[in-house]
C-alpha cells in the first residue's frame, strides 16, 4: 500500500534553498552568464567550486559511508530549483546528479569519492535526449579499448571522465583527455552538447551499464522537473513584477484584465508543476511509486516550464526580444529541457504503460 507523498519543504531545505539562493544572487548575476555564453568557457569553474567545495553540494545523493553529505533527492531538487531559477552554468545536473546516480549502482568507491567532493566532475557519455526507458548507443569494446562516437552529450566540455556504456554491456571510466571532445550547436549555451569521440581510449570497467544508465536516467528526469520549476517561477515572478513596473496609459501594464487572466493561468500551472516536481522529488528519495511519479512530472513539466518562458519573453514587449535581458536564458532552457531525459509524449507515453491505460 503506497504512502502519500510529502509534497512540503521541511525547514532544513528552506535553509538550504536560502544558502544556495545567496550565494548565487552574488556570484551568478544575469549579464555574467549572458557574456559566459559568449566566450570559450560557458561553464563557470568558478561558481562550481564555490557549491561543491564551498557548500558540499556535489555529494548530495552520496551516502556519508561513501564519501558524500547522505542526503536525499528531495534536497538535490531543491538545489535544481535554485540552479534553474539562476540558469546557472554549472555541470551539477550532469556530474553531481547523473554520473553520480550511475555510480551509485556500481561498485567504485573511489571515483564516487571524488565526484561527491567535487575535484572531478563527471559526465554519462549517453545523449541527453534519451529517456529512462529508451535504448542508448553503445561504443564497441575491444581488445581493453573502446572505440565509438556518441553525440549530444551535455557538459561533456566540462568533464574529467566520462562514463561510458559499451556493447559488452560494461560501464566503463574513462578520462577526458583519452577522447575528443567536439562541441554541438546547442539552443540552451549554459549545457552545452558535445560529440565525443573514442578511437582507441582505454577505460576501466565500474559496472554494468543497463541498470546504471536506467537508475541515473530515471532520476535525471525525475529531478530535472525541480529544475523546470526553478526556470518557470523564476520567469513568472520577474513577468509579475515588470508589469508591476511598466506603465502604459498612465497605470501599470499589470492592471489590465487581460495580463491578469494570463498570470493567473500561468501560476496555476506553475503550482500544479511544484506539486509534481516535489512528489517526483519525494519519490525517488523514498522509493515509493517511483516510475509513475516521475513520469507525471516530466509529462506535465515540459510544457509549462515552455510556456512561462515565452510568456516572460512577450509580456516584457521589446525588451524582452534584447539579449541583454535575461528572459532568452530561460526560453532556451526551458526548451533544451522539453527534450532532455525523454519528451513529455514520451514518458506520457510510459505512463500509461504504467497505470495499463491503453490507447484508443
Amino acid at each position: 500500500m503506497s504512502t502519500q507523498p510529502d509534497l512540503l519543504y521541511s525547514e532544513e531545505e528552506e535553509a538550504l534553498r536560502a544558502a544556495v539562493r545567496d550565494l548565487l544572487t552574488d556570484h551568478c548575476h544575469p549579464a555574467d552568464v549572458i557574456t559566459r555564453t559568449e566566450s570559450d568557457a560557458p561553464h563557470d569553474v568558478a561558481l562550481w567550486k564555490l557549491l561543491a567545495d564551498g557548500m558540499g553540494l556535489a555529494g548530495l545523493l552520496v551516502p556519508e559511508a561513501r564519501g558524500g553529505q547522505g542526503a536525499t533527492a528531495r534536497e538535490a531538487a531543491v538545489v535544481l530549483e535554485e540552479l534553474g531559477r539562476a540558469v546557472a552554468p554549472v555541470p551539477y545536473l550532469t556530474s553531481a546528479v547523473v554520473a553520480t546516480e550511475a555510480l551509485l549502482a556500481c561498485d567504485d568507491e573511489e571515483l564516487l569519492g571524488r565526484l561527491a567532493s567535487g575535484r572531478t566532475i563527471g559526465a554519462l557519455a549517453v545523449g541527453l535526449h534519451h529517456g529512462p526507458d529508451a535504448a542508448f548507443t553503445t561504443v564497441r569494446a575491444e581488445g581493453g579499448v573502446l572505440h565509438g562516437e556518441l553525440t549530444g552529450i551535455a557538459d561533456a566540455a566540462a568533464a574529467d571522465v566520462l562514463l561510458v556504456p559499451a556493447d559488452d554491456g560494461g560501464l566503463y571510466a574513462v578520462t577526458a583527455d583519452a577522447v575528443t571532445v567536439t562541441p554541438q550547436v546547442s539552443l540552451d549555451l549554459t549545457r552545452p552538447l558535445a560529440t565525443v569521440t573514442l578511437a582507441g581510449a582505454s577505460g576501466r570497467r565500474v559496472g554494468d551499464a543497463g541498470p546504471a544508465v536506467r537508475r541515473a536516467l530515471r532520476a535525471a528526469a525525475g529531478l530535472l522537473a525541480s529544475e523546470q520549476l526553478g526556470v518557470a517561477d523564476q520567469a513568472l515572478t520577474e513577468t509579475v513584477r515588470y508589469l508591476k513596473e511598466r506603465k502604459q496609459f498612465n497605470r501599470p501594464v499589470g492592471g489590465f484584465q487581460a495580463l491578469k487572466h494570463r498570470l493567473a493561468q500561468l501560476w496555476l500551472e506553475v503550482v500544479h508543476l511544484r506539486a509534481a516536481a516535489r512528489a517526483a522529488a519525494d519519490a525517488l528519495a523514498t522509493g515509493t511509486d517511483t516510475d509513475v511519479c516521475v513520469a507525471v512530472a516530466q509529462a506535465y513539466a515540459s510544457p509549462v516550464a515552455v510556456r512561462a518562458t515565452e510568456e516572460a519573453v512577450q509580456l516584457h514587449g521589446g525588451l524582452g526580444m534584447t539579449w541583454e535581458h535575461p528572459a532568452h536564458l530561460h526560453l532556451k532552457r526551458a526548451k533544451a529541457d522539453s527534450i532532455a531525459y525523454g519528451t513529455a509524449g514520451a514518458h506520457r507515453s510510459a505512463l500509461a504503460e504504467l497505470v495499463d491505460l491503453q490507447a484508443p
